[in-house]
């Protein structure tokens, strides 16, 4: 049995890319930035992926945003004190064999065997100095990770099942601005061939 610690706190608002983040991860909307996701499409990452998550006493580190394999996505929370936990979003299914065999992301040294503890929400795992847990969502795995003693098992586990699919709307609302309004001029005769009306009137 892996022996699980606890930490108060758990709970924190949303950290998003467009907003200045606080010591608690505090956030202030659910959209990254158009800027952001067009450099996530232009890196290849399928939006499906596109997650984020709140964790106590961390921050999102804008700059770790970016895929991950293939179409992967991947992100890095940071504490002051130079901590560090990692998102990876994928896509795929995960089972208690796949939790036993896959190396842990970022173990030393790599390929540590693994320890592995199913919860029937997900799966808790720790091995080469690193633990994670691992959820999955419809066709894809999520997958929160630290150094042993960065969080606890209580508190990855809450970070993901709070995970939040990101939206793209303001990258849609780049993408599909509105056209400029047509304006009519009031010298344009209503037929013809459009040529301006130049007569002038009676005494002109």
């Amino acid at each position: 049995m892996i022996r699980r610690r606890t930490i108060a706190g758990v709970g924190a608002a949303l950290v998003v890319a467009t907003a200045a983040c606080g010591s608690d991860g505090a956030g202030s909307g659910e959209a990254f930035s158009a800027d952001v996701m067009g450099r996530l499409r232009a890196d290849g990452v399928a939006p499906e992926l596109v997650y984020v998550v709140s964790i106590p006493g961390h921050e999102l580190a804008e700059q770790s945003v970016g895929v991950r394999g293939g179409e992967g996505f991947g992100a890095t929370y940071v504490s002051p004190d130079g901590g560090q936990v990692e998102l990876v979003v994928d896509w795929g299914g995960f089972s208690d064999e796949q939790c036993r065999d896959t190396p842990i992301v970022n173990a030393e040294p790599p390929g540590s065997a693994v320890t592995c503890e199913p919860d029937g929400a997900g799966w808790y795992r720790v091995g080469g100095g690193r633990h994670e847990y691992v959820t999955v969502r419809d066709d894809h795995v999520l997958r929160l990770g630290a150094a042993e003693g960065e969080l606890d098992d209580v508190a990855l586990r809450a970070a993901l099942a709070d995970a939040r699919h990101v939206t793209t709307a303001g990258a849609q609302e780049q993408d599909h601005a509105p056209a400029p309004a047509t304006v009519e001029r009031a010298d344009l005769p209503p037929s013809g061939d459009g040529a301006p009306d130049n007569s002038v009137g009676a005494g002109g």
